[in-house]
């Protein structure tokens, strides 16, 4: 068993523990996290993005999705921890596996790193069992843990966001009268930077900064660490009616709280917190409004968000004309190649980092869906084969995402036609036209159709929603054959939202295909039927048509990607020289 779970079962023994569980979760529910709240990976050596770990006295195991069987097989690999993979036939679930500990079971975590309903389905499930919050665990056994992130905060001018914070503050306040809420609580970092029109530097790749926000119909406080905040936001906030607070008060706060009834997620909000409130205080507990307006990007955001793209597109396209004429004369690592594109990017004075860590994954490294080279492990790139770079940035006129697979020399033809295929896939989800009230669950099947008809899948969906400079992973909105009651992504789609789409084929230890664009959904037009909407693409990037068998394409595909091709041509041709000018031209031929 690795050491660092025998540390923790000989802690559990002293304290009479019968199980600890921990989670990838930071106080504010993120999906990724900063160093500091890296309690998962610190025990188990599992680095995905998701895991749930359940530590007993005597065993360990760790459940994660279909994104991470690869990577946590190999990553868990003789540490003693079992892995769960969540959703196959006859794997246990975390709540059966603690059923079978016992009625009456001791089970210790920390309850900040929880959310409140996972706490309330907990205590249904398991009337008796005992729930102990324990923060000291970690901090007495994990002797050289990161401290927590404290980055400067900064202004989001309202010349890229489009509306101040006062005025989103306004209308948030309109639906909490329409609720007759009197407070909202809101801990998702993400979602309290577009409100405030903040960004920060906490978690990497996410430009958040760790905070609360309680707002009554008088007053909206900011609770925050000290040193985040410069001499230059402190007045801008205050003048705009924010007042602020140290960034653990909350906590004290809320057993003050007696403004009437408070709104919160509780999916969304830790347990910790809503465990210091008054058991009197009447609460409303759904999804906050802030949700759905952050998803729904108004005209400046959208203008921004496709300079952001053509930015992207640029520094994409000059990465592949380099990579296939490189990779004739020089074979290269992974990691050269992916720090060249994060070069291209860094060279645009708006580029700020990536949006997440660069997918960069050769032949079979690319069956990983989330794979991440690193410089012990990483492969030697050939003219030969096939490469997956997914990979985005953070840009002060938004955030994008763009994964391209591309063809480096001799391919075995299966390679070809599982390109083909997931090509087939993204360009029909891309192409549709659907009633206003459809949700991503209703399209899904539009790109995972070709596969299903060969008996084919992809563990994961097929896309979701994107910030603006925010969080690349963001809902209600997303593409997804099922409901999942852990992912809020299932909203009804409207005019302004952001989707990725991104179908793919995984061969485990042989290659790996996706292809992926961000649509934007916009109204198409209305008649007797209702509103019909459809998608517009606004990555701006080739594909690479040497993998392209076109006999697969039919003539509404072929059709869908000359169009497609033909706008990235228009958007990007005049920002190229010469030389790559008409290497552009024929990468986005008509085929």
């Amino acid at each position: 068993m690795k050491k660092e779970i025998k540390l923790l079962q000989e802690y559990m023994k002293k304290h009479h523990y019968d199980a600890f569980l921990a989670e990838t979760a930071d106080d504010h529910q993120s999906e990724y996290v900063g160093d500091y709240f890296k309690v998962r990976a610190w025990l188990s050596g599992f680095s995905g993005s998701a895991g749930t770990l359940l530590v007993t006295i005597n065993s360990a195991y760790l459940w994660t999705d279909g994104r991470y069987f690869i990577q946590a097989e190999k990553e868990l690999a003789g540490s003693g921890i079992e892995l769960m993979r969540m959703g196959q036939k006859g794997v246990e679930t975390l709540e059966e596996k603690i059923a079978h500990l016992g009625k009456q079971l001791t089970l210790a975590l920390d309850l900040k790193t929880v959310s409140d309903a996972f706490v309330s389905d907990f205590v249904k499930l398991f009337p008796e069992a005992r729930l102990v919050h324990d923060t000291q665990a970690i901090e007495t056994l994990w002797q050289d843990r990161p401290k927590r992130s404290c980055e400067p905060v900064w202004d989001y001018d309202i010349a890229y966001c489009g509306k101040s914070r006062t005025d989103k503050i306004h209308e948030v306040r309109a639906c909490m009268k329409q609720k007759n809420a009197a407070g909202m609580l809101l801990t998702g970092l993400d979602d309290i930077a577009w409100l405030l029109n903040i960004r920060g530097n906490d978690v990497a790749c996410n430009p958040v900064t760790l905070s609360y926000v309680l707002i009554d119909m008088q007053h909206v406080t900011l609770y925050i660490q000290a040193a985040a905040l410069t001499e230059q936001m402190k007045p801008t906030l205050i003048k705009d009616g924010i007042s602020l607070r140290p960034y653990d008060s909350i906590f004290d706060d809320l057993e003050l709280y007696d403004a009437g009834c408070l709104w919160y997620d509780p999916k969304r909000t830790n347990a910790a917190l809503i465990q210091r409130l008054n058991k009197q205080t009447p609460l409303l507990k759904e999804s906050l409004p802030v949700v759905l307006m952050k998803s729904v990007k108004n005209e400046q955001e959208i203008e921004n968000t496709k300079l952001a793209h053509l930015y992207d597109g640029l520094a994409i396209t000059k990465w592949m004309y380099w990579l296939k004429e490189t990779i004739q004369n020089h074979a290269m690592t992974e990691i050269e190649i992916s720090d060249h594109l994060e070069a291209l990017r860094a060279a645009n004075p708006s580029y700020i980092e990536p949006s997440f860590d660069t997918i960069c994954a050769y032949n079979a490294n690319a069956a990983m869906m989330h794979y991440k080279a690193h410089p012990e492990s990483q492969a030697v790139v050939k003219n030969e084969g096939m490469i997956l770079v997914d990979s985005g940035g953070q840009y002060l006129e938004g955030t994008t995402d763009i994964t391209r697979t591309i063809i480096l020399g001799k391919t075995p033809d299966i390679y070809k036609e599982h390109f083909t295929l997931a090509l087939k896939s993204m360009l029909r989800l891309q192409s549709a036209h659907f009633l206003e009230g459809c949700t991503g669950l209703n399209l899904d099947i539009l790109a995972r159709g070709p596969l299903w008809n060969l008996g084919l899948d992809y563990q994961c969906g097929t896309g979701h929603g994107v910030g603006q400079l925010l969080n690349v992973h963001e809902g209600p909105n997303g593409f997804r054959w099922r409901v999942l009651p852990n992912r809020n992504e299932m909203a009804v789609l409207q005019p302004g939202m952001i989707t990725t789409d991104e179908p793919g084929v995984y061969i485990e230890g042989s290659h790996g295909v996706r292809h992926e664009n961000e649509l934007l959904c916009v109204f198409e037009t209305e008649n007797f039927y209702g509103r019909f909407l459809t998608f517009e693409p606004i990555t701006y990037a080739p594909i690479d048509l040497d993998g392209v068998i076109a006999a697969m394409l039919n003539e509404e595909e072929k059709a869908a990607l000359n169009a497609y091709h033909a706008l990235v041509y228009q958007k990007l041709s005049d920002h190229l020289d010469d030389k790559m000018k008409v290497w552009l031209k024929h990468y986005t031929r008509a085929i």
